[in-house]
């Protein structure tokens, strides 16, 4: 039985997603964003108190990449990895990883915006910078996915999933308007059964309250 640790609207999505896409058999335990995650018995799943954490069988996996590998290559039948002869197995493995590049610019962005409960904690300078660089990353994909539908030539696979999860979660700082690669590919991806069966359930706490998070100086006016 595969076990998926998760919390609504972060990273462990990416897991979800994925697991839909492969249309196996697992479960879902739902945690609130909260210190639930940093107790003992989380922290025996993930040693750093994060989602997501899988467990398969009598083994437990604990990172997004690592995660989204193991899976393509138990499952390799769905397609959704590339095996290391094939010849976009390095694209594939960049572009997996990329998306925790995105991620990270998207957590430092959640923490200023939402997880901070003091306007003193907060910095518009550290808001801006991690938004031109989310801003970045954006411009970077839209090159590749302005004439392709996809990540990889071939096809859709777990490379989207990754990016397309962190994405997900970009569009509350930086929209995609200006990107129409990045853009008309978010929108197919958000057609997928598998995207959809990802985002938060009726009755989840979502981590995000509000469509758009404005930097920091204009929300404040």
């Amino acid at each position: 039985m595969i076990t998926l640790h998760h919390c609504p609207q972060t990273r462990s999505m990416r897991s979800l997603w994925l697991l839909n896409e492969l249309g196996v058999d697992f479960e879902v335990v739902t945690y609130p964003f909260d210190k639930t995650l940093g107790s003992p018995a989380f922290l025996a799943r993930s040693p750093a108190g994060r989602v997501p954490a899988v467990e398969i069988g009598d083994q437990t996996l604990f990172e997004t990449g690592a995660i989204t590998e193991y899976l393509c290559e138990a499952f390799p039948q769905v397609g959704l990895g590339r095996r290391p002869d094939d010849p976009e197995r390095a694209a594939w493995l960049s572009w997996v990883h990329f998306a925790e590049t995105v991620s990270v610019h998207v957590a430092a962005l959640t923490q200023q915006h939402i997880v901070l409960y003091d306007d003193a904690m907060r910095s518009p300078t550290v808001m801006k910078l991690e938004a031109a660089r989310l801003a970045k990353c954006y411009k970077a994909l839209d090159h590749v996915l302005d004439g392709q539908p996809y990540l990889l030539p071939s096809a859709f696979s777990a490379a989207d999933i990754g990016i397309g999860q962190a994405i997900y979660m970009g569009r509350f700082f930086v929209r995609l308007d200006e990107y129409r690669g990045l853009s008309s590919w978010y929108d197919r991806l958000s057609e997928r059964p598998g995207f959809r069966a990802a985002l938060p359930k009726a009755g989840e706490t979502e981590l995000y309250s509000q469509e758009f998070y404005p930097p920091w100086d204009d929300a404040r006016g």
